[in-house]
């Protein structure tokens, strides 16, 4: 492993300690109602998380990820209540995801739909589902015992533990789950864009020809990484409905998608840390603003887009690295010119 990845896995493993710290630490000095909204944030970081993945790594710009946030949620709901636990539930959630992930991926990329066509379908995905399930208001309308409950939604049942289903996770406890979850797909993410998986990924979003020329298959490669982000996708989409305790169709509105995209923008693309960071600084900013009436949420979110598009368009993240890295070099420079002025001062 070169000096480069191991700088790279090692500001991997800092940020995932910081967060086992703040794990740890914030249910000791938040309130209650901070940690339930913290639970929230925590899913839509992961979520976040996925389309870092698919777009910073893969070079596949997905419109719909809400799509597959979404679907794992009803499914983990619609699999708990059938099951009477979450066990199997989370499972169900992240398999039943990747598969349609897998089966989408298929069709677009063995079928060479442009990047542009695949963000109209992957959209449509999304606003599909989101019609699909507001309409299932009906007792007519379930699955199993699982009553899909049109717009009104449906209730989630609560994680239980593994070895007893009968004893479930008060919220702070599923902070801390919410909390080991996004830590873990960091670091699973951190490494697997370091493998020569990763590095094929990054080096088909460079130049898809050449990596074909070089003996990549690019589709497959294309469809691994699109079926891992919608699984990553899915387990925040447990998380959420965990952490608002039930899920409705809204989680598939054209808002969410576009947010998610605002998140990765603003963080920085083909970084991982980024739009984690942008996503709990803009939760938090859309939820200060949802308590007065002056500016509407909309409106600040696309002046943020404007900004960031404009003025800082590789994002928060990699401006950061760079001008860290211009200081560095710079600071040498001054080193030799005050050694050269000591100097020419003896003399």
């Amino acid at each position: 492993m070169n000096s480069s990845l191991l700088r790279q896995m090692r500001s991997t493993f800092f940020f995932a300690l910081l967060g086992v710290v703040f794990m740890f630490a914030a249910p000791q000095v938040l309130q209650l109602f901070t940690i339930i909204n913290l639970t929230t944030a925590i899913a839509l970081a992961v979520l976040a998380l996925s389309l870092a993945l698919i777009w910073g790594y893969g070079g596949i710009l997905c419109f719909g990820q809400v799509a597959f946030f979404g679907l794992g949620a009803y499914v983990y709901t619609i699999s708990a209540i059938n099951f009477g636990g979450s066990t199997w539930a989370v499972l169900m959630a992240v398999l039943v995801t990747s598969a349609f992930a897998a089966a989408l991926g298929y069709f677009i990329f063995y079928g060479r739909v442009s990047d542009v066509y695949l963000g109209v379908i992957t959209l449509t995905v999304t606003l599909i589902f989101f019609s699909l399930i507001r309409r299932t208001s009906g007792p007519e309308y379930k699955i199993g015992n699982a009553l899909l409950g049109g717009f009104n939604g449906v209730s989630s049942p609560p994680i239980n533990l593994p070895w007893d289903s009968g004893s479930f996770l008060f919220p702070e406890h599923v902070f801390y789950v919410a909390m080991a979850v996004l830590i873990l797909c960091y670091v699973f993410v951190g490494w697997l864009v370091n493998t020569k998986f990763g590095r094929v990924c990054v080096a088909i979003r460079e130049n898809e020809l050449r990596a074909e020329l070089l003996g990549y298959d690019t589709r497959l490669y294309k469809l691994g990484i699109f079926t891992i982000g919608a699984g990553i996708a899915a387990l925040g989409g447990v998380l959420f409905c965990n952490g608002v305790g039930r899920i409705t169709p809204d989680v598939f509105s054209l808002y969410n998608a576009a947010l998610t995209i605002i998140w990765v923008i603003v963080g920085g693309r083909g970084t991982l840390i980024g739009p984690i960071g942008a996503t709990f600084a803009l939760f938090y900013l859309t939820s200060a603003l949802g308590g007065q009436s002056l500016l509407n949420n909309n409106l600040v979110l696309g002046i943020i887009l404007i900004i960031f598009v404009l003025l800082v368009p590789k994002g928060v993240a990699p401006t950061v690295v760079d001008w860290i890295a211009s200081r560095r070099k710079k600071t040498p420079r001054r080193a030799r010119r005050r050694r050269g002025a000591r100097a020419e001062g003896m003399e």
